[in-house]
């Protein structure tokens, strides 16, 4: 799968449900049909910013919507939505970065062992061989595309912008192995990792960083005879974070480990373990974790992480209930304390994936995996005996839809291509302009214009609302020639659609 597959045309999804509750439809966009999600909590307090998710589900569930890249606003209504050509590709880690001091769109783009098959070829969560990441700008243009090094494939898990303009990554790769000395196969692989950066500009390889030449296999929490059940590839590392710290360190998270590593950059020596089978730290009370996402450095000496607490498999017993987890470090005892924990209301058990963001005014936004929610807390947190405590916003997708993480970015949007247009006659004196956007977080207002010819268009409605994605507006005209312009909050004209013309069965 190395082409990008998405394409202007309307995408053919097969095994979707389009039911008009769970999924939308419009007039003006024919196109584009993203699911319909359910606000379950809504108080005041929350952060600003849009919300960025990439659904998908997997192979046995019915995807409900489209698979691709959603930008949503606080009320569920879509703001912007790529749509991919088949179920069978995904987006991940779907997010706001800044590129050469500019606001930019990134994104994993592939297809994820386990979702297309009931039989997978690779472990599951594994990115299928032809996987890229996407750099798009404010005009949703893709300016970068690019893949792994060294025969790995571009993960699903990370990439992200440092601020030096280059791309730092996961990256995964199969590596024969007689795994007998581990308790699997003797014709068996390492599903081994990397960490790559790569300069944006020219491709070059700027730092590799190889996991098997790094940690013991033997210390995974995943026996080796997991292996026989994909392929023989043991997923014995499952590395899902990647961030760069104080002194040309890196935090590294492997889930299957149940540990989070400090790698110094330099010389690639790991500078301590936290958690696994050789933890350099003890734990304080409800402090220990596993099965982890997305480890994160917090100011002071803390660290944050996405605490799965569950599962290795289908026969796994959950450890605990998920929760978004903040660790205060003690580096004179090497000791780890819990500072903060967010679990949800009502309890979910997680067994892959998610994410915490800290938020721009304090609150934190959790992705919970493969459980269909995102959610706002205040930062103080809550505990698992009172998840309702702090609890700001609660957003539910349709059905088995997931994304593999969730975010909450502020995002300025300005498509070049022009404004959507749909006309429909109402009665024999009025027709409904149907006006839309794709993306645009500048349109305020929507101005409609009709004539009995192309070239004799006047202004019928000087400004009415937008409302949504699409806004219905009713005009008191026959045109039978429309068109819309969209005007910013200050009135001013940012966009004009093509002249849509009442067929003349309508008119």
């Amino acid at each position: 799968m190395g082409m990008d597959n998405f394409k202007s045309g309307i995408p053919s999804q097969t095994s979707t449900n389009n039911s008009s509750s769970q999924v939308w439809s419009f007039v003006s966009a024919p196109a584009l049909h993203p699911m319909k999600v359910f606000i379950n909590v809504k108080k005041l307090g929350t952060a600003s910013g849009l919300i960025f998710v990439a659904p998908y589900t997997s192979y046995k569930a019915t995807m409900i919507g489209q698979t691709g890249a959603l930008i949503m606003d606080q009320a569920g209504n879509p703001v912007w939505f790529r749509p991919l050509s088949s179920r069978y590709i995904q987006n991940t880690d779907f997010r706001v970065q800044s590129y050469k001091g500019k606001p930019v769109l990134t994104m994993w783009q592939g297809t994820i062992s386990g979702t297309q098959s009931a039989d997978p070829n690779l472990p599951a969560g594994d990115p299928e061989p032809g996987a890229y990441y996407l750099i798009i700008n404010q005009n949703y243009k893709v300016i970068r595309r690019f893949t792994a090094k060294k025969g790995f494939t571009a993960d699903v898990h990370e990439f992200t912008i440092t601020k030096r303009n280059t791309a730092l990554f996961t990256a995964v790769k199969q590596v024969p192995a007689d795994l007998i000395p581990y308790g699997g196969p003797a014709d068996g692989y390492f599903d081994n990792y990397s960490i790559q950066e790569v300069d944006l500009e020219t491709g070059e390889l700027l730092f590799f960083w190889d996991v098997l030449a790094h940690v013991n296999p033997a210390d995974s929490m995943l026996p080796a005879s997991s292996a026989t059940s994909s392929n023989n590839i043991w997923d014995c590392f499952h590395v899902n974070s990647v961030e760069e710290g104080p002194n040309n360190t890196l935090l590294i998270s492997m889930r299957n480990m149940w540990a989070i590593y400090l790698v110094d950059k330099k010389t690639g020596k790991i500078l301590w373990q936290l958690g696994g089978k050789k933890s350099d730290f003890t734990f304080g009370p409800n402090a220990t974790f596993s099965w982890q996402h997305d480890a994160r450095f917090r100011p002071g000496t803390r660290i944050s992480m996405f605490d799965d607490a569950c599962c290795a498999s289908s026969s796994s017993r959950p450890e605990g209930p998920a929760r978004g987890l903040i660790l205060q470090l003690d580096f004179q005892n090497m000791i780890a304390n819990v500072n903060r924990t967010y679990y949800h209301d009502p309890t979910l058990y997680v067994p892959s994936q998610g994410n915490v963001q800290k938020l721009s005014n304090g609150n934190q936004f959790v992705g919970w995996g493969q459980e269909p929610y995102l959610s706002e807390f205040k930062n103080a947190g809550n505990t698992e005996n009172d998840p309702s405590l702090n609890l700001l916003y609660d957003m539910q997708f349709p059905d088995q839809n997931l994304s593999y993480r969730a975010f909450k970015n502020k995002w300025v949007g300005l498509p070049l291509y022009p404004p959507s247009i749909a006309v429909n006659l109402l009665s024999k004196d009025t027709a409904i302009v149907y006006a839309s956007w794709n993306g645009s977080t500048e349109t305020a207002s929507w101005q409609v214009l009709a004539g009995p010819t192309p070239r004799t268009l006047s202004v019928v409605i000087f400004s009415t609302p937008r409302t949504g994605f699409e806004t219905d507006i009713d005009v008191n005209s026959v045109g039978p020639y429309f068109q819309v312009n969209a005007l910013n909050s200050s009135g001013q004209v940012i966009g004009t659609s093509r002249i849509a013309r009442l067929s003349k069965r309508q008119c």
